[in-house]
C-alpha cells in the first residue's frame, strides 16, 4: 500500500535520482514473471536506500530478503568501488533471476548472494557491516535485529521495510481488518518491542510501506 497520493509520489521520484536503466529492466520482468511483484521495494524506497548509503559512506551492506535483486542492484550502484552487499534468500529461482542482472550491471561484483534461511547464514556471516537492510519473513523480524545489532559497525544503522503493512498494524484504525495474519501480529509486536527498546534511535517513516531506521544509542 502506498500511503502518498500516486501524483505526489511521482513528482518526488522525478526529482530524485532514480535506479538505474537495468532496475527499470528488472521492475519489468519482475511484473511479468512473479506471482507477488509488489514485493519488490519501489523506485523511491530504492533512491532513498541509496541516498543513505552516500550520506553514511557505507561500505558494507547486509540485505536479509533478496527476492529478484532490484533493491541490491540499486544499493550496490552507491556503493564504492571496494564496496561488499551481501544479500540472503531462500527462494533459488527468484535469485537466479536477480543474477541474470546483477551480472549485466558494471556493479554487480560487489553484490554476493547468499541462499539458505537467514536465521542459519547471518551467525555464519563474518565481519560487521554498516548498514542492514531487513525485507523478509515478517514472523522473523525481531530475531533478525537481534542477530544483527552485534554485526554493526560503530556507526551503522538498520533499515526495516513493510513497517505499515498496509496500516493494518494500527489496531482498531480504518485499515485494520479485525483478522490479523500471524505477519500483521508479528509486525505489530516487533513495532512495539523497537519502540520499547532505550538504546536504540529508532524513526518510522511512511515511505511506501513504511520504514523503520534503527541505530544503537
Amino acid at each position: 500500500m502506498k500511503f502518498i497520493d500516486p501524483i505526489l509520489e511521482e513528482y518526488c521520484i522525478d526529482h530524485s535520482k532514480r535506479p538505474s536503466a537495468l532496475n527499470k529492466e528488472l521492475f519489468e520482468k519482475t511484473h511479468q514473471t512473479q506471482d507477488l511483484p509488489q514485493m519488490l521495494v519501489g523506485e523511491m524506497e530504492a533512491s532513498f536506500l541509496g541516498f543513505l548509503i552516500r550520506a553514511a559512506r557505507v561500505q558494507r551492506v547486509l540485505e536479509i530478503g533478496t527476492f529478484t535483486g532490484y533493491s541490491a542492484l540499486a544499493m550496490a550502484r552507491e556503493l564504492p568501488q571496494n564496496g561488499e552487499l551481501i544479500t540472503l534468500d531462500v527462494n533459488p529461482a527468484s535469485v537466479k533471476l536477480a543474477q541474470e542482472f546483477w551480472d549485466k550491471a558494471p556493479w554487480g561484483k560487489k553484490i554476493k548472494s547468499v541462499l539458505g534461511p537467514g536465521l542459519e547464514t547471518i551467525p555464519k556471516l563474518q565481519g560487521q557491516f554498516d548498514l542492514v537492510f531487513i525485507d523478509a519473513d515478517k514472523e522473523n523480524y525481531k530475531k533478525y535485529l537481534d542477530l544483527v545489532l552485534p554485526r554493526l559497525s560503530g556507526n551503522g544503522m538498520i533499515v526495516v521495510d513493510n513497517v505499515l503493512w498496509s496500516g493494518k498494524v494500527v489496531r482498531g484504525s480504518k485499515y485494520d481488518d479485525h483478522n490479523p495474519t500471524a505477519s500483521t501480529l508479528a509486525l505489530r509486536e516487533f513495532n512495539d518491542y523497537i519502540k520499547g527498546r532505550g538504546d536504540l534511535y529508532a524513526t518510522m517513516l511512511p515511505i511506501r510501506d513504511g520504514l523503520f531506521l534503527i541505530k544503537r544509542i
